[in-house]
């Protein structure tokens, strides 16, 4: 039996505040069903694609079968994935005339590159031929192995974060880029109105200022606004409960109710002006947030006018608008970088 202080350093454990995996030697298991399911929805759901024939879009994720792990050994992360996937699209032509049909990728694996997955797409039974076909197969299936690769880069970047666990010495074996914010971040905004100051009642004049931002998207304005506008799309980059009712007088509530308001005006593919505020802010004080869309080319420019935001609150909202929608809206559906 080996001294104390003495041994193969693979098992050594007394250094480690936890006394447990010294050195990433032991095989430790996630698994990454339940995140890749809520993953591979709000991608799917946010496939769109149009041209001079009409518009095509993925509008349910009807079958989404398999599971996906992680496992670290001997501080190498190895992936496991492998889903059955269907899907529901419907085409609308430029006369108005809606179809519908099916997509099926029956093994997306780690086993197969994202260009080699099996991807089919067809009408439904009955429906008469349509050159909206044509769309969806060509553009559509871009789109599609678009978000498969969106969420394979993901799965290996999001979700491992924390898998290569301190060495003895302190340091990590291999550190994983924190690129992506996790679920339990989203709640920081939650947590922070829960230590904030007491509401104010309603009639306390207070200070207030106006703040704007500015940043590009890598997809059209008609996606980026499907996504501020479409409950299920605003839940998929939120990583929580919503409720967006995205009509004139409409009410949204995000982040567990952290965030809410009303929508005022919805210019489809160009603007929305909502009443916005954190929970925590004065009783009835809301600001007047302006999102306006810019087509740049294959691009779109967000630009963020806010007003009345309380003066104290001024870097809370722009970080909060940032990180939780803007970056949440790049990581979640892959508009931040270019997939090749």
């Amino acid at each position: 039996m080996a001294k104390w202080g003495e041994g193969d350093p693979r098992w050594i454990v007394e250094q480690r505040a936890d006394a447990t995996n010294v050195n990433n030697w032991h095989w430790t298991e996630r698994d990454a069903s339940n995140w890749s399911t809520e993953k591979l929805k709000g991608l799917f759901l946010a496939v769109r694609v149009e041209n001079e024939e009409g518009v095509c879009e993925v509008t349910e994720v009807s079958k989404l079968d398999g599971e996906a792990s992680i496992n670290n050994r001997k501080g190498k992360l190895i992936f496991f994935y492998e889903w059955n996937i269907k899907l529901s699209w419907t085409g609308t032509s430029k006369s108005g005339v809606k179809y519908k049909g099916h997509v099926e990728i029956p093994n997306l694996s780690d086993e197969n590159d994202v260009d080699e997955v099996e991807i089919s797409i067809s009408l439904a039974k009955d429906e008469p031929d349509t050159n909206l076909m044509v769309l969806m197969k060509q553009e559509g299936m871009k789109k599609i192995r678009n978000a498969m690769s969106t969420y394979i880069s993901t799965l290996k970047t999001e979700f491992t974060q924390g898998m290569i666990l301190p060495t003895v010495n302190g340091e990590q074996t291999e550190p994983v880029p924190q690129l992506a914010a996790k679920a339990e971040d989203h709640k920081t905004i939650a947590s922070t109105v829960t230590a904030a100051p007491e509401s104010k009642p309603i009639g306390v004049k207070i200070p207030t200022c106006k703040i704007s931002l500015k940043d590009i998207f890598l997809t059209s304005p008609e996606e980026l606004y499907r996504v501020f506008t479409t409950q299920e799309l605003v839940q998929a980059f939120t990583h929580a409960p919503a409720i967006v009712e995205a009509d004139k007088g409409g009410k949204f509530h995000l982040l567990d109710g952290s965030v809410n308001g009303k929508f005022i005006d919805l210019v489809p593919e160009k603007q929305i002006v909502m009443k916005w505020r954190f929970k925590s802010w004065p009783s009835g004080h809301f600001a007047t947030v302006t999102l306006n869309f810019t087509d740049k080319g294959g691009e779109t420019e967000v630009c963020l006018e806010g007003k009345d935001i309380p003066s104290s609150e001024e870097e809370r909202t722009k970080q909060g608008w940032q990180r939780y929608y803007f970056e949440g809206i790049k990581q979640t559906f892959g508009y931040g970088a270019r997939l090749f």
